[in-house]
């Protein structure tokens, strides 16, 4: 089977996982593929480097985090609905994945390591360059809003070679176990982005990429280690939003336009000028519901 066959393939086994995550099985997720069990998790685990039953658990226990995290569930019910059958077998489970148990978790909130669903089919598109650039299929509608941010620290993992906000650079330095780190945080102001720093806040020995959230100045938890905390002045920000799209593979292009229209963007025909010193710039990424998001900062024409 060809590569781009396997990629096809293992991306219908990720939507039906997604699509059916509280009641998947092994068995009926080669049902609804049309693959047998062996083709199935030989191919899944060559893509994903997991097994469909080791992708299926980390979702679901990263779900479960969230849920503890956002809500005040009883353990037991969390597990029960993660599909675990006890207290005991869902602990264990949950503290092979995060290192934690999640009494302490749900108490504690620290920042762990989710598991971040990546979409083959998006991510091999973009990192080979197949970008079939018909943008009729996305629309090419970007929103502008402006935002006041206060005073806050930003949790960043530096890059050291990465220029330019080059995400697989980045992630072949890195890994990509920031996205998952960095979204566990539940003070975040917004989700984890990819950032472009300006020159003022590139430490020594590191580049202008980095990493990273913002959270409230006052955020005292401890910093995952290897990330670095810094504090932002308040400014204002101006947000692009791109449009939803219905097909994954489509990430790359919601991506490229939503770059488009903040080079292209004159912030001094509506009152702002740009104003890198006083933030980094944010690469939001893209997904099928939300569009493509990006964020620079500014500041008012009369300041």
């Amino acid at each position: 089977m060809e590569y781009n066959d396997k990629i096809n393939a293992v991306s219908k086994m990720q939507k039906h996982i997604v699509a059916n995550l509280n009641v998947v099985t092994l068995n009926n997720m080669c049902a609804a593929v049309g693959y047998s069990k062996y083709h199935a998790i030989r191919m899944f685990n060559e893509v994903t480097g997991k097994t469909p039953g080791e992708y299926i658990r980390a979702l679901r226990l990263t779900r479960a985090a969230e849920e503890l995290r956002d809500s005040e569930s009883k353990i037991i019910d969390v597990a029960l609905s993660s599909g675990f059958d006890s207290h005991d077998g869902f602990t264990r489970a949950f503290k092979r994945q995060f290192n934690i148990t999640p009494q302490r978790y749900s108490r504690e909130k620290p920042a762990v390591r989710y598991f971040i669903h990546y979409p083959v089919m998006s991510y091999y598109h973009l990192k080979d360059g197949e970008k079939e650039m018909n943008n009729e299929k996305v629309s090419r509608t970007v929103t502008v809003t402006a935002q006041e941010r206060p005073a806050r620290k930003l949790i960043l993992l530096r890059a050291e070679k990465t220029t330019d906000g080059d995400y697989f650079a980045f992630c072949e330095e890195r890994d990509c176990d920031w996205e998952g780190i960095l979204n566990s945080i539940s003070e975040k102001f917004a989700s984890a982005a990819l950032l472009t720093l300006p020159e003022s806040l590139v430490s020594k020995g590191t580049s202008n990429t980095a990493a990273g959230v913002e959270v409230p100045v006052d955020y005292s938890k401890p910093i995952p280690e290897g990330y670095d905390v810094i504090e932002l002045k308040p400014c204002s920000m101006l947000f692009f939003n791109g449009a939803p799209y219905d097909n994954e593979e489509d990430f790359c292009i919601a991506i490229d336009i939503v770059w488009e229209a903040v080079d292209n963007y004159d912030p001094e025909m509506y009152g702002w000028q740009a104003a890198p010193e006083l933030a980094p710039r944010f690469n939001f990424g893209a997904d099928e519901k939300q569009g493509a998001r990006m964020a620079i900062p500014v500041k008012a024409n009369n300041l």
